[in-house]
């Protein structure tokens, strides 16, 4: 198709382009790609701490959304598909992570405003926090993702994770009291 198609498609609906996308339409799945990408760039690097791994997780997201477009049954839902992909996928990356001190960076002064004692109590409450929200069950974890990191709002999670409105109020309430509960020394 000549490369005006992109912005022929641009208005297209998700579904058709998801639909096109699945016939092999490459210049549907660049649409697709274009639309909801920076979305969920943010969502990753929020997710992630890192863009240059985010980047990674939501390249490796597009290519395994491009092998099974064929199984999305419901074109119009394709943003909640790739957004849980993609959450997944941020999942197992901070699951398998090892974090190591960088040695060349031992010599470097720490700036006078971030003392290293406030640095690595920091890091210790981020990584409290992570383990924390590892121990809450999958529902309430991906709420409380999706409300805090990805800054949606309560309709959009529930059509995001095809529940009610009021179980994701329920999800984050129950969540955020876990949260609270494991962090309590960190208050």
């Amino acid at each position: 198709m000549p490369r005006s198609s992109v912005s022929e498609l641009w208005e297209a609906a998700d579904g058709l382009l998801a639909g096109r996308a699945a016939d092999g339409d490459t210049v549907a799945f660049e649409v697709l790609v274009r639309r909801h990408g920076p979305l969920m760039r943010a969502y990753a690097a929020r997710m992630l701490g890192s863009t240059d791994e985010s980047d990674d997780v939501v390249q490796e997201t597009f290519v395994t959304a491009w092998r099974r477009l064929g199984e999305l049954d419901e074109g119009a839902a394709v943003k909640s598909w790739l957004m849980r992909i993609l959450s997944r996928r941020c999942i197992d990356r901070i699951r398998v992570r090892h974090e190591h001190d960088d040695i060349s960076e031992l010599d470097a002064p720490a700036p006078a405003r971030e003392e290293p004692s406030r640095l690595a109590e920091t890091h210790s409450a981020t990584e409290a926090l992570g383990a924390a929200l590892d121990r809450l069950p999958e529902l309430q974890r991906r709420c409380w993702v999706l409300r805090e990191v990805g800054q949606y709002s309560y309709d959009d999670i529930a059509e995001e994770l095809g529940i009610p409105a009021s179980t994701v109020r329920g999800q984050l309430a129950r969540g955020r009291k876990r949260l609270l509960e494991a962090m309590e020394d960190w208050r």
